[in-house]
């Protein structure tokens, strides 16, 4: 692979901006379509995806959290769960404490389901990182990072714990 153009010492630049914004919708969608045959195999789409992606990093999850965690309505929500609990892919309980919270896990098919698509991510991660390198990798979850508000980040930062635990 050819190496990268690098960035411009003037990377606030309008142009070096527009780069960054086309990089990351280019490279968010071909990893995403690296899935969405699959998804659409189980009569899913990507929104599926993401509720089962994040039920499995952390298993117990509230409805309320997994709300907050992808910023959709109440509706959208309400709906990817009923699809995912009516396939037997997500299960909810109630919460012993609190009788108000229900929580949210995957079923032995569900867990199935999300390491398989997992598998394709990592994949092609995987090479990106690769070929990209340390340093690239270190630079990238900064800008990335740095993109989310300083007040979400506790949030999000919950969910890597449990890597490091």
């Amino acid at each position: 692979m050819a190496a990268p153009i690098p960035a411009s010492p003037l990377f606030l630049r309008e142009p070096e901006i527009r780069r960054g914004v086309e990089l990351l919708y280019f490279g968010y969608s071909h990893l995403t379509r690296s899935i969405d045959e699959q998804l659409a195999a189980q009569g899913l789409g990507r929104a599926h995806h993401r509720a089962l992606y994040f039920i499995a990093r952390k298993p117990g999850l509230s409805v309320s959290e997994l709300l907050a965690l992808l910023a959709i309505t109440k509706q959208s929500l309400g709906r990817v769960l009923g699809e995912l609990t009516e396939r037997k892919l997500v299960e909810t309980t109630t919460d012993p404490n609190d009788r108000r919270r229900r929580m949210l896990r995957l079923t032995v098919s569900g867990a199935a389901l999300e390491a398989q698509l997992f598998d394709a991510l990592r994949r092609k991660l995987s090479i990106a990182y690769s070929e990209a390198g340390h340093d690239a990798v270190s630079g990238f979850w900064a800008v990335l990072e740095e993109l989310i508000p300083a007040e979400e980040r506790t949030r999000i930062q919950k969910l890597w714990e449990r890597d490091r635990g």
